[in-house]
């Protein structure tokens, strides 16, 4: 009887979200801004499972390459809060990953109906 390894699927599972975070973060700020703990509840909310400590270095990096922008706001519980915002930059890459995403899921659909 064949073994079914789920630390084999656990580890699937994270490589194939890894790849398609970024894809994510642009469309959730795509539809409004938000601060990264709402992020990561809209993420969960979906099933992507992510940690703060996953997200932030994405946040950095689609601020550098001029996807994204932010401003600080003043919080009713605590300290102000990071609110993110989508760029025009950030929206053409977002155009540009949903022609991908189309492209691959065609893709997979025809290698998996041969």
């Amino acid at each position: 009887m064949e073994t079914y390894d789920t630390n084999n699927q656990d580890n699937v599972k994270a490589q194939m979200r890894k790849g398609v975070l970024d894809y994510c973060i642009l469309s959730i700020l795509a539809k409004k801004d938000a601060y990264a703990s709402s992020i990561i509840k809209e993420l969960k909310d979906a099933k992507m499972i992510v940690v703060e400590g996953t997200l932030y270095p994405l946040l950095i990096r689609e601020k550098n390459q001029g996807f994204l922008s932010y401003r600080w706001e003043e919080s009713p519980q605590g300290p102000p809060r990071k609110y993110y915002s989508i760029t025009e930059k950030g929206r053409r890459q977002l155009a540009e990953m949903d022609l991908a995403w189309k492209e691959i899921v065609e893709t997979m659909n025809l290698l998996r109906q041969q």
